[in-house]
């Protein structure tokens, strides 16, 4: 009887084990590195879960693998983050995803012991007080498919380095305060051609005939200073669906461009574009069509969804007349 009350404790005891081993699954030394960044972040309520008594699995903000249990993902948004980004995120060797936005008291420079991430897929940092330049060191990050830097105090040139990166599939670096040229390497983009968002920043000059080879999905230059030709992005062999280029100082005849079948969305406004509408326009499933305050000239074509945008789409041009507008200027 004595050995048989044994033998079932043991058993129960035995059994036990593996329960205890998969609810205690948090790898101790990713626990230690996010203790330290919850440390440099002064400890906020926003990281309250990041507590010993609980699995780091379970935190909040934090993913694990479901094999390994290391930490890949990190994603703090919207949160009462004060500080700068800390080293530490660079010791979570497994992470593929780092996000940190609408951390308006997140400030400093992006921390170049980022590139030890060799593993990152997608790097987030938007919507934050960031400062200092765009890293060249992100090109280190080959495995990168996503990097947003939007809306942050970013300032200095674009580094060329970025188009080393062959796996992006878009690139955010809008309303920041970068200035200089777009890099002529954007052109020489292989595998993957990133939808390019660099709006709202103060670039100058031409942009590059390179990028003119490549099949972009989405651009948007719009709010900047360049100039020059954009109808290199158009074509019948073209695939871009949404365009924006408005509110620089482009100059081309719009009469000669062929427009891409493809092509829902395009916005021209404040150019310089001279010409006429093509009627070849009529044929397109426009989504968001304005090519108001430029230069252009002669009858809006009749027919498809030209006719359904208002007035402002055509609004202040020397002479464009027709069907919604009453008559010529």
């Amino acid at each position: 009887m004595i050995k048989s009350i044994f033998f079932t404790i043991t058993f129960v005891f035995l059994l036990s084990l593996p329960t205890l081993s998969r609810s205690q699954r948090c790898n101790k030394d990713d626990e230690k590195v996010l203790f330290k960044i919850k440390k440099s972040f002064g400890n906020p309520y926003h990281l309250a879960s990041w507590q010993k008594t609980l699995d780091c699995c379970k935190w909040y903000n934090v993913e694990c693998d479901a094999n390994t249990s290391r930490i890949i993902s990190l994603t703090i948004f919207s949160g009462n983050i004060s500080g700068q980004i800390p080293d530490e995120v660079g010791d979570l060797p497994y992470l593929q995803t780092l996000v940190l936005r609408k951390l308006t008291n997140l400030t400093g420079e992006i921390p170049s012991a980022i590139t030890k991430l060799t593993h990152l897929t997608m790097l987030r940092l938007s919507w934050t007080n960031l400062s200092g330049p765009v890293p060249s060191f992100l090109s280190k990050l080959t495995n990168l498919n996503f990097l947003d830097l939007a809306f942050n105090d970013l300032t200095g040139s674009i580094p060329p380095e970025l188009a080393t990166l062959k796996n992006l599939n878009a690139i955010h670096l809008d309303r920041n305060k970068l200035t200089g040229v777009i890099p002529e390497s954007f052109g020489t983009f292989t595998g993957n051609v990133p939808d390019l968002y660099l709006s709202h920043n103060q670039l100058t000059g031409t942009i590059p005939k390179s990028l003119g080879y490549l099949n972009f999905s989405t651009i948007d230059f719009s709010r900047n200073q360049l100039t020059g030709d954009i109808s290199m992005f158009f074509g019948t062999n073209k695939t871009i669906q949404t365009a924006d280029f408005s509110r620089n100082s482009f100059q081309f005849n719009i009469s000669e461009v062929e427009f891409p079948a493809s092509l829902t969305s395009l916005d021209l406004n404040h150019n310089k574009i001279y010409g006429s509408l093509p009627a070849m326009l009529t044929g397109l499933n426009f989504q968001y069509f304005n090519v108001s305050y430029n230069r252009m000239c002669g009858q809006i074509p009749q027919g498809g969804d030209l006719q359904t945008f208002e007035n402002t789409s055509y609004f202040h041009n020397r002479c464009l007349c027709g069907s919604p507008l009453p008559a010529c200027a």
